[in-house]
């Protein structure tokens, strides 16, 4: 069942079920209030990435509180998204975006991987779950992915289970048109590995074209930014051999 995109969406992390009331967070009180100016027994809808989606119901029992009172599920949990999204670190206004993006196509394992050519750092896990959870709140998706600690390519690599199959970015593939190499792919376990601004460096190139488990693709004719290839990838990914099918 697709979404309610009419409803407003919240994240809550309390399990939820039949007849449950939840208090909200302070911050999550200022939004529902102050910022869309909610009244007594208006209707959300909320989640918390386990229980599915339920429609609640606003009260409050004080000036300063809201309790939500959960009516009825409107949508039931999902299986977690497969596909696992390894990116290279961007600056932080790019990897927000990033983030975000990869959880609206699909993603359910976001893994920073520190490559030779990497710019960004990661400073804050918090901060990436955090834009999960909105990008989620937003667009509908129930299963919130797990962001993993960063980790070098190479011990990423070197730890990689050979039932699932890398698909990586390359901008030196001699072809634009990235459907043949990914008709050729059986497995289903899959995972989409984006290299950072500066791209891949010949060493990791080779070591990544070394891998029985790994497959290149080209991302067209034009040079894209690595958060724009990110996008594209996976749109491509989950069209030709994903979830879109």
């Amino acid at each position: 069942m697709r979404a309610n995109y009419r409803m407003q969406r919240l994240y809550l992390d309390a399990t939820l079920g039949p007849g449950v009331t939840v208090a909200v967070s302070s911050e999550q009180f200022n939004y529902l209030a102050n910022v869309l100016r909610l009244a007594e027994d208006a209707e959300i809808l909320v989640f918390n990435g386990r229980d599915g989606e339920w429609k609640a119901k606003l009260t409050f029992p004080s000036r300063k509180k809201i309790l939500l009172v959960l009516v009825e599920q409107t949508r039931s949990q999902p299986e977690d998204c497969d596909l696992q999204f390894l990116f290279a670190p961007l600056k932080v206004g790019r990897m927000d975006y990033l983030i975000q993006k990869a959880v609206e196509m699909g993603a359910g394992l976001l893994q920073p991987v520190m490559t030779q050519h990497v710019q960004g750092k990661i400073t804050s896990l918090e901060r990436l779950q955090a834009n999960a959870v909105e990008a989620a709140e937003q667009c509908g998706v129930l299963a919130i992915p797990t962001v993993s600690p960063p980790q070098k390519l190479r011990d990423v690599l070197e730890r990689w289970p050979a039932e699932r199959r890398i698909i990586f970015c390359d901008e030196d593939s001699e072809t634009q048109n990235p459907l043949p190499a990914l008709s050729r792919i059986a497995e289903r376990k899959l995972a989409l590995l984006v290299g950072p601004e500066g791209g891949f460096s010949d060493e990791e190139r080779l070591l990544l074209r070394s891998l029985p488990f790994v497959t290149a693709i080209p991302l067209g004719p034009r040079i894209l930014r690595a958060d724009t290839a990110a996008v594209a990838a996976l749109a491509v990914v989950q069209a030709a051999i994903g979830d879109w099918r």
